[in-house]
């Protein structure tokens, strides 16, 4: 994947999250159905042990990559200081195929199956240097919170 930096999104406009729970960095590609986020592995990661990112990251990772085609409605001003909430409803199926290390940079790739109003089907996958390290179905829920 040829990546072009005019058109990479710093990922903090679409998410709420913030260190040391923000597990992507960037937005590579983003449509209404479809996303591709980047991020490298940091020692100081909360969810690095022995060199590894674990399982727990990765599925975090998936989450946050995938929030984004649902939460990019709730942040198209990012000057507005607007409050959301989401979580995972449902993990249909996971699979891991291995952790990355220390040093890696993973791209994670998202596509909507299906949504009803604020709650989304998507399916996702995360690789690092094409190899595959977990692909996964899930349901997740977002949401405006209200001042």
């Amino acid at each position: 994947m040829e990546i072009k930096e005019e058109n990479i999104i710093n990922i903090h406009n679409f998410l709420p999250h913030r260190e040391p729970m923000l597990m992507a960095d960037y937005i590579l590609e983003l449509t209404k159905e479809k996303v591709v986020t980047s991020f490298e592995i940091k020692e100081d990661n909360i969810f690095v042990h022995h060199g590894e990112f674990a399982e727990a990251g990765l599925i975090e990772n998936l989450a946050q990559t995938c929030s984004s085609i649902l939460g990019q409605s709730f942040f198209e001003n990012p000057e507005a200081d607007t409050k959301v909430i989401g979580f995972i409803t449902n993990i249909k199926k996971i699979e891991v195929f291995a952790l990355p290390k220390i040093g890696d940079k993973i791209i994670s790739k998202a596509s909507l199956i299906s949504q009803y109003e604020n709650i989304c089907n998507i399916f996702c996958e995360t690789f690092h240097d094409n190899e595959i390290l977990i692909r996964g179905e899930i349901n997740l829920f977002i949401q405006e919170v209200k001042s």
